[in-house]
This record gives structure tokens, sequence and C-alpha cells, in this order.
């Protein structure tokens, strides 16, 4: 029997409306409706044009999808921290809800043999909530100030260097994926209601200091705004949401030794004069110049010259050492998997039917490159060779 929940889900996920979908595989909306709720089967035709569209087998749709005992208050679409240009898209909102909800499912699947070691990051946002608790008084910016270096500290990031941010991330407790999550989204994150703290990375125009600064957001909104309704909220509190997840950033990148790495500087508007600066930190020329007029080592006049010349030299379509500084890449989830494919617990083509997936549809949606999956896959291939022959006596 045809399950239109299971076609229901996976469109969502895939961010196609009825009617989108319904253009693919040439059908009326109305079709596509009938088979969601159970009113109608599709022809077999229609199935093979559903299972190329979404990576998937064409048994996909005749059994329960990862979704059908899934808890749905764990994952919920209002504690998701969007940037403030996506927050009323509502269509986007619901598909990267949908994501995580497979991903979380997914995640549960493949872990049933894995213990993790302690999550720090949910350590971490106890004793913020402590600190916030005990310090009500304190104007913002000075919570946020001790919140970042006590983060800082508590994730093992060194004194002088953000060097593999995203692995101390990791390790510390963090899930984190690429997706290509379209061009007004840089990055979101959120809370799972059983405590699992993930960070959704997008892959479009990347670089390292970019994505260290999405991470660190990032890492600031699940610290500060534990709890917070994100889509509840007018664009006034969405902005001032974004700004303490912006200058928790800042204050996480570019600790107490910035301030002296700057005092060498003589020409302050200049961008070039940060490049070792950049170099040291990875972190964009635009942002410490941000840090650097906020501590007051620039006039306003001197910061408005910066970013004059930040236009004028074209940086801010690419700055200097962006194709020079490695751009890291999540490892977490790829590691779990190779642990499992070379201790032969599962196999790609275990979890291919498992799932009723192509093996496409698992780079989709854990973001490992298919490079990875060909490799296991073919390994999973026996070659008959003359070396298992044997004489007869």
């Amino acid at each position: 029997m045809f399950i239109g929940k299971s076609l229901t889900n996976i469109r969502i996920l895939n961010d196609l409306s009825r009617g989108q979908l319904a253009e693919k595989v040439g059908v009326t909306e109305q079709a596509i409706w009938q088979y969601e709720n159970g009113y109608m089967s599709p022809k077999l035709e229609v199935v093979n044009k559903l299972k190329l569209t979404f990576k998937v087998k064409a048994s996909y749709f005749y059994r329960v999808d990862l979704l059908d005992k899934v808890d749905f208050e764990n994952i919920q679409l209002q504690h998701i921290a969007y940037r403030s240009e996506t927050i009323n898209s509502l269509s986007k909102t619901q598909s990267e809800l949908m994501h995580i909800r497979f991903l979380d499912e997914f995640l549960k699947k493949v872990e049933s043999k894995i213990s993790y070691p302690s999550n720090i990051l949910l350590q971490l946002r106890k004793e913020t909530l402590e600190y916030l608790g005990q310090n009500p008084n304190v104007d913002r910016e000075t919570q946020i100030q001790f919140i970042a270096s006590l983060a800082r500290r508590t994730i093992g990031l060194p004194e002088s260097s953000n060097q593999n941010i995203l692995f101390l991330l990791e390790k510390a407790g963090a899930f984190i994926f690429e997706k290509e999550i379209g061009e007004t989204i840089d990055a979101y994150s959120l809370w799972t209601e059983d405590d699992r703290p993930y960070i959704i990375l997008g892959t479009i125009k990347k670089s390292a200091a970019r994505r260290n600064f999405d991470l660190a957001h990032e890492l600031g909104h699940l610290l500060l705004h534990y709890k917070v309704e994100f889509n509840m909220q007018d664009r006034k509190t969405y902005r001032t949401l974004e700004d303490e997840a912006h200058s928790f950033a800042s204050e996480f990148l570019l600790p107490e030794e910035f301030k002296k790495d700057c005092a060498g500087i003589v020409k302050v508007s200049n961008p070039d004069s940060y490049i070792d600066i950049k170099q040291k930190w990875e972190v964009s020329l635009q942002a410490i110049a941000m840090k650097a007029y906020k501590l007051g080592l620039m006039e306003y006049q001197q910061y408005r010259y910066f970013f004059m010349s930040i236009n004028k030299k074209g940086y801010k379509t690419q700055e200097p050492l962006d194709d020079q500084i490695s751009i890291s890449r999540p490892m977490k989830i790829k590691s779990i998997l190779q642990l499992l494919f070379d201790r032969g617990i599962y196999s790609v083509s275990n979890l291919m039917e498992e799932l009723k997936v192509d093996q496409e549809f698992l780079t989709i949606l854990t973001g490992i490159e298919k490079e990875f999956f060909d490799n296991y896959r073919q390994n999973e291939q026996k070659v008959f060779t003359t070396s298992e022959l044997v004489f007869k006596q």
C-alpha cells in the first residue's frame, strides 16, 4: 500500500510545494494531495518519477519512513535560530525543520552501537544559565563578554588562535552539518528537547573566516538564547537577538590578546594593515575592523574610510587570504560512519536497503561527499580471483 505520509515528509524535506512536485512528475496538484492523504495511489510511472526526484527506491513509498515513530515535540520549529532575512519564510523553515528531524532519526539509528563522551556544550549551557540567573543586573554586553570568555576556555580554544574551532565544537558535543540552504541563510542552530545541539552551515560563498564567524554566531545563539521562540519575535526583537549573537561571536573569536595585536598598527584605516591579524585569528578583515572600532582603536572617520577601502579594493567579494586559509569541514558524523563501516557493523548498502534510499540521498542528508560513500561501496564488491581456487588431490 502506498503510504502518503512518507511522500509528504520527503516532499517537505526537499522544500517542494504540492504544485511544484506535481509539475515535476506530470500530474495535478490535486493528485498529489490525494496521494498524500490516502485517497488514491499513484501509477507505477508516477512512482518512478517520484523516486528519481527524491533519490530513493520505489519501495520507499510503500513502507513507513524514518519519522514513523518520531516524537515531533523533540525538535520544535520555534527554537530554530535563523538570520532575520528568513524569519518569515514558512516554507523554508518547515523544510529545514524536516531536515533536522530526518538527521536526528538517522543519527539515532547509527548511534545505537556508540557511546559519546559527556556533552561539554550542555554543561556550558547550564553554567551560562546559572551565571545569567545570578547576575541579572549586569549589563548585557558584560554578560556576553563573560559567557564568550567562558565558552572559549571550556571548549579548549588556545589563547592566541582560533585553529580547529569546528573540530573543538564537535568534540564538545555539537552536531555540525553542511547543507545547501540558500543564499539568504548563512547558518542556523537549535537545541533538541533531548539536549542535542545542532549547527547547520550553508555551503554557498564560504571562506574559513566567514565559516568561523558563523560557528561562533550559532554558538552564541545556543548559549544565550536557549528556549527563545524565534518565530514569535517581531523584527526589532529578532534584530536584538542577532546583534547579541554577533557580539558574542566577536568576543569569542577576538579575545583580549587581539587588542595587543592592534597596538602596532600605524594606518588603522587601511584594511591591508590587518592581514597578519586575519591570518592569526582566521577572522575577516571586516569583523576585525568592527571589533577595533568597538574597542576605540579607530575613530568613526577612520572606520568609515576602512569600509570605503574594503569596497574599493573588492574585498566585499573576496578578502586577502580567503583562498589560502583552508576551510574546515564537519568530521564527526563522517568519523562515526567510517568506524561503523570499518568494523562491519553497517555498510553503505545496508543503510541504503534499510532506509530504501539511493546513495545520493545519504550525501544530501548528511552533507558528506559522494566519494566517501563510493569508496566504501566499491570495497563491498567481492571480486573472485584465481587465488581462491585449489587443486583436487
